[in-house]
């Protein structure tokens, strides 16, 4: 049997944006599976969002764990309606690093291959595997919808600007999300015909560990974008980035 109302996936939904898009996401009337590594803090998160929410055991990096999570996901609701990619990771170092630090260490004349490898895994490679697991679902939906959580400080055109600042900041992590917007494309070409729409969504600079809460953004101004590609209807775009104020280059 089917879930009578629509269903919604977030990943890395325990904490930052993510746990303020599920927020936003079981306010208009979805079921939200609150994705995240540790069950524990899933758990805690679902709280929070209320009675429409659910813990999700899902490492984004680890296939069995996609795999379990897809399963009990069509075994116990049956359906699948917006997927929403947010699980990131911006290095591999220690966690409390000053911003300035981490941007240094992630320069890719500098940076470990491993360090290097271990960003893709998540920000890339995790958000192909846990789309492929989930598509059987959000095919059968009426509407299926994928927000990835991209970034402007993955635009080639932005960063190529001598006047933008950032350009001397754009390593691994920026790389990365170079990557996730070309393989936003990449889905958004394939399932064109499906009735699927893939869009990517930049947050801006949001203060979360991520960025060990340098960033100058709330939390739920950074969810303004992703829910809103979440709710798209049929006549929305697929395979564009965009933050609240519109299109932004790739």
């Amino acid at each position: 049997m089917k879930a009578d109302k629509p269903v919604a996936l977030v990943t890395g939904a325990n904490k930052g944006i993510g746990l303020q898009i599920a927020k936003e996401l079981a306010a208009r009337g979805f079921t939200v599976l609150v994705g995240s590594r540790n069950l524990e803090a899933g758990e805690k998160a679902a709280k929070s969002v209320g009675e429409d929410a659910r813990p999700l055991q899902l490492d984004v990096t680890k296939q069995a764990s996609i795999a379990a999570a897809a399963e009990r996901i069509r075994k116990e609701l049956g359906r699948l309606d917006v997927l929403v990619n947010n699980a990131g990771v911006s290095h591999m170092g220690k966690p409390g690093r000053p911003l300035e630090e981490i941007a240094k260490s992630g320069l890719l004349n500098v940076a470990p291959l491993d360090d290097v490898r271990g960003i893709f895994e998540t920000n890339v490679f995790g958000v192909i595997a846990v789309t492929q697991a989930m598509l059987p679902l959000l095919l059968e939906a009426p509407a299926g919808r994928i927000v990835n959580i991209a970034s402007q400080s993955g635009s080639l055109t932005w960063n190529s600007d001598p006047k933008i600042p950032h350009r001397k900041m754009f390593g691994a992590y920026s790389v990365s999300k170079t990557a996730l917007n070309a393989v936003t494309f990449a889905f958004a070409m394939a399932l064109e015909s499906t009735g699927i729409k893939v869009n990517a969504a930049c947050p801006g600079f949001t203060a979360t560990d991520l960025n060990n809460f340098q960033g100058t953004r709330t939390v739920e101004e950074a969810a303004r974008e992703p829910v809103r590609l979440a709710l798209l209807d049929a006549n929305g775009p697929t395979g564009s980035f965009s933050n609240e104020d519109g299109p932004l280059p790739w």
